[in-house]
C-alpha cells in the first residue's frame, strides 16, 4: 500500500497546531481560528480521498488548499505579536508549505486529467 504523505503531513499539522494552541496565550478568536483552519485542511484531504468524483475530489484539494493559507496567515500573526517564537512560527509554515506544494501538483495533475478525459456528447 502507498504511504499517503499528504495525509500524513495534514494530519501532523493539524495535530500540532492543537498542541500549539493549548500551549500558547494569545487571543481565543486567534485561537479558534487556526484551530478550525488547520483542522479543515486535514479534513477536506480526508474526503478527498473518498471524493465521488475527480471533480469533487479537487473541490475539497482546493478548499484544502484555501484552508492551509489560512493556516500560514493566522500564524504570521501569531509570530507578529510574539505569542510564538521565529523557531516555532519557522516549523509550522515550512510544513504548510510542504502541504501547499503537494495540494498546488495534486489539483493540476487532476485538471490535466479532466482535460485528456474526451466529453460526452
Amino acid at each position: 500500500m502507498n504511504k499517503n504523505y499528504l495525509l500524513d503531513y495534514s494530519g501532523q499539522l493539524a495535530a500540532d497546531i492543537e498542541l500549539l494552541c493549548r500551549n500558547i496565550s494569545a487571543p481565543s478568536n486567534t485561537i479558534s481560528q487556526i484551530r478550525k483552519s488547520s483542522s479543515s485542511v486535514y479534513a477536506n484531504i480526508c474526503e478527498a480521498n473518498y471524493g465521488q468524483s475527480k471533480a469533487d475530489m479537487l473541490s475539497k484539494f482546493e478548499i484544502a488548499l484555501k484552508e492551509c493559507r489560512e493556516t500560514e496567515g493566522w500564524l504570521r500573526l501569531l509570530f507578529a505579536a510574539n505569542d510564538i517564537d521565529e523557531d516555532t512560527f519557522r516549523k509550522h509554515r515550512n510544513l504548510c508549505g510542504r502541504i501547499r506544494r503537494m495540494l498546488i501538483a495534486s489539483c493540476v495533475t487532476l485538471k490535466d486529467k479532466a482535460k485528456e478525459q474526451p466529453s460526452n456528447p
